[in-house]
């Protein structure tokens, strides 16, 4: 696809659209900033609208009930049948447990405060010591010669060691775990349009892969309901879940660690590459992190910021009429909100596309969501991509491009470098 040079030309998700994602969103913030797409809501008859401003997207995030997730519009489905989740076609672990333990706002956030934030939220700097030990191990397999494949060599691995960790799977797994993972988020990445739609076959793949990954979880978790270690699905054995009053199903602890897998792979090995490429590109950025550490925090939060690893997702429905930048949108339309473009949007942030180290409010950006539903597992991104980033400035003295980079990026909605080459110089010290 080639860079936009008008609104006519934008396109966010056809093939090659990642390479000129932010070409565009100067488009659409300046001609377009509410996107209408006829007849691709829920239904053909509703229509979708691409939402590019920091302002709606902030209000519709917050708000629930007036914007209410196109998830809970299909637990509403499921319930109206009278059917039990599992006993339908094509609805994962993950939906499944939603149904019993999350279905409502504050579900939700009982869910988020007994059963994840230990692990993955503001407990998550119980891991310190585990990430550190991961992020050196990765470091030494590549610190003895004089470049490194980045993604492959540190970026990926280090989320899937973490989380492998974290839920308490063997590391010997994770080539099975990337797989599964990889099944996850098929439709992020090769679905069409802002729904992420699969084909049929697509489908029937992706419910084919993920059938083992089932089986091995429910494995896992009947090995530790006998043998409970300190890791997460332990930990989910044997919990009280206060909100429900009652201790969590298997199938339930199953659609825990899908939803567990399926965030916390991918987004942050994109935030770490990309981090390494504004790093490459930005004159003395590496030199001055070094040297005063306490710009790392900084650093990783305009990474997210000005390159956000999830780009948008069609996730709220308009529960009423609503006006956005003038633009009517009717009850029922779909909304893909665009965080990438909310997060460079000129009247909200100061020198938008650049990297500001003494940045105020540095968190404020959208690249975890915000409200009720922001991202589960923040808290333990954050704290990998520090301990990453600490590391590597330990170790080595510098980074740059390696010749052979194309930079080109997967399809589908998460902003993915598929490889990159770096040339680094070991730091004589470590």
């Amino acid at each position: 696809m080639a860079c936009p040079a008008s609104l006519s030309d934008v396109d966010l998700f056809g093939p090659g659209a990642a390479e000129h994602w932010y070409e565009a969103y100067d488009i659409l913030h300046a001609e377009a900033p509410v996107l209408r797409l006829p007849g691709e809501g829920l239904t053909g008859e509703r229509d979708a609208f691409i939402l590019t401003k920091y302002a709606d997207i902030e209000r519709v995030v917050k708000d629930w009930a007036r914007f209410p997730p196109t998830l809970s519009l299909l637990l509403e489905q499921i319930r109206l049948t009278g059917q039990l989740p599992q006993q339908m076609p094509d609805i994962d672990a993950m939906v499944q447990s939603i149904y019993t333990l999350r279905p409502t706002p504050e579900l939700w956030r009982a869910h988020r405060q007994e059963l994840t934030d230990p692990w993955v939220g503001p407990g998550a700097s119980r891991h310190k010591a585990m990430i550190e030990g991961h992020v050196d191990a990765l470091i030494d397999g590549w610190i003895a010669g004089d470049r490194v494949d980045f993604v492959g060599q540190f970026a990926r691995p280090l989320p899937q060691r973490t989380m492998a960790s974290v839920l308490g799977f063997p590391l010997e797994d994770i080539p099975r775990l990337e797989i599964w993972g990889n099944a996850q988020v098929m439709s992020y990445v090769h679905g069409c349009g802002h729904n992420n739609k699969l084909t049929p076959e697509q489908t029937a793949e992706k419910f084919r892969l993920l059938a083992g990954f089932a089986d091995y979880v429910q494995d896992q978790v009947r090995e530790k309901r006998a043998r409970p270690a300190d890791d997460m699905i332990s930990f989910l054995t044997q919990v009280h879940y206060q909100a429900l009053d009652r201790k969590l199903t298997d199938g339930e602890i199953g659609g825990v660690v899908y939803a567990m897998v399926i965030g916390g792979l991918e987004t942050t090995q994109y935030a770490i590459c990309e981090q390494a490429q504004l790093v490459c590109e930005t004159p003395g950025l590496f030199e001055r992190l070094r040297a005063d550490r306490s710009l790392v925090r900084t650093f990783i939060e305009e990474g997210m910021r000005l390159r956000s690893p999830t780009q948008g997702l069609s996730t709220r429905v308009t529960s009423q009429d609503e006006v956005f930048q003038g633009v009517a949108v009717p009850a029922g339309s779909t909304l893909h909100l665009r965080w990438g473009a909310a997060n460079i949007d000129p009247d909200e942030f100061e020198h938008a596309k650049e990297l500001q180290l003494d940045r105020k409010a540095v968190t404020r950006h959208l690249a975890f969501s915000a409200g009720p539903r922001v991202c589960p597992g923040a808290g333990l991104s954050r704290l990998e991509q520090t301990i990453a980033w600490n590391r590597l400035l330990d170790r080595l003295e510098g980074m740059a491009y390696a010749p052979d980079n194309d930079f080109l990026h997967q399809p589908g909605i998460m902003l993915g470098t598929n490889r990159l080459n770096l040339t680094f110089t070991p730091s004589r010290e470590a």
